[in-house]
């Protein structure tokens, strides 16, 4: 099981044509190497993967590749609604030193556990780079259960998952131990000082695209089990998600990373950015957790 961090799911920039801003992404996946990111995950659901062009898929991932030179496993989103599509967003990645594809079940019907059984094993029969499951079901509409993970286990190629769900990686870390070889990448932000204690200790969440110094401030604690000053990081992150949540999230993250120097449009191309009225709120909570 990969040491203990935080994994940051990058955004991406684009400018108003949906043209990925390297430059900008670049200096993003820098800083957050230099920030002590455990792993990058690039074009997860803050990444907006579903919504970016195929013209910039490849190119996104590259740019994230050749910013990180290897100083921290990379990890691309792969999420799509088929078997055939991902194996195309595979395909796209051909040559690229990555560590690992990360995938949704399909998104645009529900599908059973036995159907999210098939489409892993078809990813991880195809797949050049090593698979791993990214429970989310408050988008796909299903939640991979416990019993579909042990199932998945064992078949050559799948190497780990990522969820949300505290049951789900107490059972998996509890069944599986700490040194089974299969990563549990937890992203239940809320509880991540509690996750740390009970060894769910990789811990991803967009979030950190956002607040790179107080994570890297928050992981140092913990690592020194200064746990106090671990949970006041943790409470001025969520600070900053709540109060992004009261303006609507996404052009909250946008006017965010524009503000901490990162250029570029981070949100769905149908979402306006906020206006000038709703983002003192923001500025406010920056300035109080030492953002800015």
């Amino acid at each position: 099981m990969m040491k203990g961090g935080f994994i940051t799911a990058l955004g991406t920039p684009f400018d108003k044509n949906g043209i990925l801003m390297e430059k900008s992404f670049a200096k993003h996946v820098e800083d957050q190497v230099e920030f002590g990111a455990l792993a990058l995950l690039v074009m997860g659901s803050m990444g907006i993967e579903p919504y970016i062009k195929n013209s910039e898929y490849g190119k996104t991932a590259k740019v994230a590749v050749d910013a990180a030179k290897g100083r921290c496993p990379v990890y691309v989103g792969v999420m799509d609604t088929s078997v055939g599509r991902v194996k195309d967003r595979i395909d796209a990645l051909y040559g690229l030193k990555i560590d690992g594809v990360v995938s949704t079940v399909p998104y645009y019907y529900a599908v059973t556990q036995d159907e999210a059984v098939e489409f892993y094993k078809s990813i991880a029969a195809y797949s050049k780079y090593p698979v791993y499951m990214y429970d989310l079901g408050v988008v796909t509409q299903t939640r991979i259960s416990f019993d579909s993970v042990m199932k998945l286990v064992k078949v050559p190629g799948i190497k780990g998952i990522k969820t949300g769900d505290p049951i789900l990686a107490r059972k998996l870390i509890r069944e599986l131990g700490e040194d089974s070889g299969f990563d549990i990448f937890f992203s239940g932000l809320d509880l991540f000082d509690m996750a740390y204690k009970f060894g769910l200790k990789a811990n991803l969440d967009g979030m950190f695209a956002c607040t790179g110094p107080i994570a890297s401030n928050m992981y140092k604690a913990l690592e020194n089990e200064d746990f106090a000053s671990a949970g006041k990081c943790l409470d001025d992150i969520l600070e900053i998600r709540d109060t992004m949540a009261t303006v609507k999230i996404f052009p909250a993250f946008t006017y965010i990373m524009n503000r901490l120097g990162y250029e570029g449009i981070f949100h769905p191309d149908y979402i306006p950015s906020l206006p000038e009225g709703k983002v003192e709120v923001l500025d406010a909570v920056l300035k109080k957790c030492g953002m800015i």
